[in-house]
């Protein structure tokens, strides 16, 4: 015989965790929604700041304008997906570290070791038959 569950209870539904094409979905979903202007909104009080009218600062402004422009456009987006891939990486924890941080330190020596010992090779070689 099976179990009958209680009247009143409900099957357990187990959720799995998102898979890896799932969150990158997920992210493509989040990037693709509209964005925010959030260096607009910080700028908002420095607008009213009166500046200095005279042909100098003018000019001056008018030349560097294009310039802060490509800027305003450029920088921001920067930040943003350098701080989206910095959130993506899987970071390792402190015995990992050691443990890639040994690997490095051992194949460092084991290839030093090689370059020392081919150029002591060839330098003998080259002595021996050119340097006579």
């Amino acid at each position: 015989m099976t179990a009958q569950p209680a009247p009143g209870s409900r099957k357990r539904i187990r959720k799995s965790a998102p898979t890896v094409r799932e969150r990158v979905e997920a992210a493509r979903m989040k990037a693709e929604q509209p964005k925010k202007r959030p260096l607009r909104e910080a700028t908002r009080p420095l607008r009213r700041i009166r500046r200095p009218q005279n042909r100098f600062t003018k000019g001056l402004a008018a030349a560097l304008r294009p310039i802060g422009r490509v800027l305003r456009l450029i920088v921001p987006s920067y930040f943003a997906n350098a701080w989206r891939e910095v959130r993506q990486v899987s970071w390792p924890n402190r015995r990992e570290t050691w443990r890639l941080t040994f690997a490095v330190f051992i194949f460092a020596v084991i290839f030093g070791s090689l370059v020392y010992g081919v150029d002591k090779v060839l330098g003998e070689l080259f002595q021996r038959l050119i340097l006579r």
